[in-house]
């Protein structure tokens, strides 16, 4: 069986109509836009950075704080 035989009774039926008012095109294209899905990562990356920023500037030598040596 052919499709428009197939459909024949709905194939030529308009397009059916919301009943809701249409979205203006601001509000529409604000669903598609990008959202911090990781929140705090791009802070944790700059601080990454900084971090191995120095490192290169003082010749790969960190120096660590009193707080972060464990005595054991």
């Amino acid at each position: 069986m052919k499709t428009r035989e197939k459909y024949a009774d709905i194939i030529d039926l308009p397009r059916p109509q919301s009943k809701r008012p249409r979205m203006s095109a601001e509000n529409r294209a604000a669903q598609f836009a990008p959202f911090a899905a990781l929140t705090g990562y791009h802070e944790s990356v700059e601080e990454t950075e900084a971090a191995h920023t120095s490192a290169n500037e003082t010749g790969g030598v960190e120096f660590a704080d009193e707080e972060d040596v464990w005595i054991s």
